[in-house]
């Protein structure tokens, strides 16, 4: 079912493992053509610029079948969604918010005062987004867990003002799932619009008037940061109009990375892949493995439980795709040398010496460590976030956090000493950038005194 690759020497004529910026193109990934999606979201997107909700309202109804009465969704309606909520699933996402809190408060960055010389103070501080809109895809599956992932790290982070955004659902009479409106007044947020893909970020970004008010007002507010996992539009949309808000990162399909040796256990694993593949038909599956022998034993898992889970042509779609695959590997070194190559977004350690094979990692959106740290447990309950970069992006970013939510400002204060003291060294920087000027607002501060 999984496509091979043989990295090890013995398929390779004895050569060593190539180069890190080689093996990145061996790796098997998603076609994801952003470049292609933006030519087609640009109209979308400039429309609802001029336009505003009328615009984003009109796509939403080409696209999702169904057109909302308002963009907002009344708080009411958030109210009788949570009301209504099967007591099971409250119980799982008061957990999963309590265990995400704990995490995230934990983020949060006291101002640094560092004293350069003597009166010349310069403050780090953390200072939080003042309105932040968070997107909870819809599509195959629904994601309450993304409103968690979402809001819990900018409330940490002491943001203002939140909006909600996900896609109205026809069988929901236009609104988003209910479990996502019940979702998002746990978390005491009560400004949710129904309203999904491109056009959805682009009246995150430019805000308008809705067709009606709602509890009060018709105003949507444009935000300062849009967040959150979506389609390859919603990412196409997210690179379009970056300046005109922050985004958190360009999210491409979800992907997990094994690195497993003879120790994991077979079902396990099999499990994990098969987890990951359910999300979407493009969602990569990735074993990195040092034994033939457990590949067999995986691959003969995974006709089993393939056959049958609830969304078998979906995961098999994905797992026989070009983005999934077994990637061989003469020994975990090697291995650990492939999954830094393929930074994956969600990499499990399923090893004999786990916690330490994953301390030499160093290109994850997050590590699960041992047998027992399945990706399903960050995807809900372990405390950490599940946003994470995808594509490769892990080489050089990191997941959602509270960190994301914070501008880090540097406060100058220097006395007329401390400058004083400087002013030379200024100047001489000045002249010698041909900027004399900047010089110049540094002396005017002490004409008239004796040199």
């Amino acid at each position: 079912m999984l496509r091979r690759l043989d990295l090890r020497p013995d398929a390779s004529n004895g050569e060593p493992l190539p180069r890190p910026a080689t093996l990145r193109g061996m790796m098997p990934r998603a076609e994801l053509d952003i470049d292609a999606a933006t030519d087609a979201v640009r109209p979308l997107v400039e429309d609802v610029r001029e336009r505003g909700a009328a615009a984003a309202l009109d796509a939403t109804e080409r696209f999702d079948k169904v057109r909302p009465q308002t963009v907002r969704v009344p708080s009411g309606a958030l109210t009788e969604a949570l009301r209504e909520l099967d007591p099971d699933v409250r119980a799982a996402l008061e957990t999963s918010i309590e265990r995400a809190r704990t995490v995230h408060e934990d983020q949060r960055r006291p101002d640094v005062v560092t004293q350069v010389v003597p009166g010349g103070t310069v403050t780090e501080r953390f200072v939080p987004v003042r309105r932040v809109g968070l997107y909870a895809p819809g599509g195959l599956a629904v994601y309450p867990s993304s409103v968690i992932m979402n809001v819990v790290p900018a409330q940490a982070a002491g943001v203002e003002s939140l909006v909600v955004a996900s896609p109205p659902q026809a069988e929901f009479g236009g609104r988003p799932h209910p479990t996502i409106l019940a979702a998002a007044a746990l978390l005491g947020v009560d400004e949710v619009w129904a309203v999904g893909g491109a056009q959805c970020v682009a009246l995150l970004a430019h805000g308008g008037t809705d067709t009606a008010p709602v509890d009060g007002t018709a105003e949507l507010e444009p935000v300062d940061m849009v967040t959150g996992p979506g389609n390859v539009y919603v990412t196409a949309a997210k690179r379009m109009l970056r300046g005109t808000v922050g985004i958190d990162a360009e999210a491409g399909t979800t992907e997990i990375a094994i690195l497993a040796d003879d120790t994991a256990d077979a079902a396990h694993v099999a499990a994990d892949l098969i987890s990951q593949a359910e999300h979407d038909p493009n969602a990569a599956s990735v074993l990195v493995t040092s034994s033939e022998e457990l590949l067999g034993r995986v691959e003969a898992e995974l006709e089993t439980r393939v056959a049958a889970t609830k969304h078998a042509e979906r995961v098999r779609t994905a797992l026989t795709g070009p983005q999934s695959g077994v990637i061989l590997v003469g020994s975990i070194d090697d291995g650990i040398a492939v999954v830094d190559a393929y930074a994956a977004e969600h990499l499990e350690i399923q090893t004999a010496g786990a916690a330490a094979d994953a301390a030499r990692v160093r290109n994850a959106g997050a590590i699960f460590v041992g047998a027992y740290a399945p990706v399903s447990l960050g995807d809900y309950c372990a405390g950490s976030n599940h946003v994470l970069p995808t594509g490769g992006c892990a080489r050089h970013s990191g997941g959602l956090s509270t960190s994301t939510f914070l501008r880090g400002v540097h406060v100058v204060d220097y006395t007329a000493d401390a400058l004083r003291e400087v002013a030379g060294r200024v100047v001489t920087l000045a002249n010698a950038e041909d900027l004399p000027a900047h010089g110049e607002a540094v002396t005017a501060r002490f004409e008239g005194e004796n040199p």
